[in-house]
């Protein structure tokens, strides 16, 4: 198969994926190329298309799994640079793309790592962890809650810095060979963050007050253009990529990291329960077909007034909606309460969510490499 056809049929796949928020195995093996047959080349390339937010399954997931992955249309820069890693699987048997597994398979180091092997590795779990803290940063609230907390520190009876962010993601510069995951610390790993702390100085005062300094002024500034402009418009969203580019660096300590994510989380948990009461209120007891519900039910998930739609239409399945129609209005009131609180929409919330959700399984993976590798 020619390279250009071949990633024209990744690039399909990719967007296809996206559109409809999942792909079966059925639709990879079709999309696959002839030439790649060894099972470590099929799982690097599964585990790439799930480190994109795609869940790939034996079969269709259900509506209430589906609620949960916003469909996503991809742009074609993006479709293309996806289709071109994946295309850029080595047909030799057992190779992959996968720069950590290249490199133990050719030094022939799979039990022990080398130390450029570990830098590898940390370089990758970094990454994941930058990405989590820019997804953060879109989250309303989120970077002013650390900046206060930095203020904090600043005040005689403040937090120290170091309890607060242990240091500074340099994407440039050499990594931490064995970085924590705020999401997995252990308990032990905190109690050897205390201990340390008796001989460990922490950031230095002076960057970090150049730093939150820098931060500070984005905030305001997205804040501003936010305001005039409205929170979808590519103005702010140019204003929040800078601002999530500036709060990323910095490697909360696992407590701050929670109370920052526990509110994204909080909210993606109240729209999982809301919207599965309305799926089974709709495709359940209203039996109304499932694909109908998932091509209706997007753009109406706080729109009281849908169920007035349904019924009117006479379908086979108004007669049902009308008799639910009150605990259906209640759910999507709630799910309209979620939206309000956090001053975001609900499709904003689950985007924020899912790019954690990818950040930290980058970090996972990775960590998991080194650690068996080890």
């Amino acid at each position: 198969m020619a390279a250009n056809e071949q990633q024209s049929r990744l690039k399909e796949l990719i967007t296809k994926g996206r559109e409809q928020g999942f792909l079966t195995y059925a639709e990879v093996n079709d999309h696959l190329p002839e030439e790649i047959v060894d099972p470590d080349q099929v799982e690097e390339i599964i585990g790439m298309i799930n480190d994109m937010g795609i869940t790939v399954s034996e079969q269709a997931p259900d509506v209430e799994t589906l609620l949960m992955t916003d469909g996503d249309s991809t742009d074609e820069a993006a479709a293309e640079e996806a289709a071109a890693a994946l295309a850029a699987v080595e047909t030799e048997a057992g190779r992959t793309t996968d720069p950590v597994r290249m490199y133990m398979r050719e030094m022939g180091t799979v039990e022990l790592l080398t130390r450029e092997g570990e830098i590898v590795i940390a370089k990758r779990i970094e990454e994941g962890l930058r990405d989590v803290m820019s997804a953060l940063a879109h989250y309303p609230n989120t970077v002013k809650i650390i900046i206060d907390l930095y203020k904090d520190t600043l005040e005689e009876d403040g937090i120290r810095l170091s309890d607060l962010f242990s240091g500074y993601i340099d994407p440039d510069g050499e990594p931490d060979p064995d970085p924590v995951n705020p999401t997995t610390v252990s308990q032990d790993d905190n109690d050897d963050e205390d201990s340390e702390e008796e001989t460990d100085n922490g950031p230095d005062p002076v960057e970090a007050a150049e730093r939150f300094a820098e931060l500070e002024k984005q905030l305001q500034k997205t804040m501003r253009v936010e305001a005039k402009h409205g929170r979808g418009s590519k103005q702010t969203q140019k204003e929040y990529a800078l601002l999530g580019e500036l709060f990323a660096p910095i490697k909360l300590v696992p407590k701050f990291f929670d109370v920052i994510a526990l509110a994204p989380r909080g909210a993606l948990a109240n729209i999982r329960q809301q919207e599965r009461i309305i799926s089974q209120i709709c495709s359940r007891r209203a039996q109304m077909p499932r694909e109908v519900f998932l091509a209706e039910f997007p753009g109406n998930e706080a729109n009281v007034d849908w169920a007035d739609e349904l019924i009117a239409r006479d379908a086979p399945y108004s007669k049902a909606i009308k008799r639910h129609a009150m605990d259906l209005r209640r759910a999507q009131r709630k799910l309209g309460n979620v939206a309000q609180e956090a001053t975001i929409s609900l499709s904003e919330i689950k985007e924020i969510n899912r790019r954690i959700s990818i950040g930290e399984a980058r970090a996972r993976r990775a960590k998991k490499e080194m650690v068996e590798a080890n």
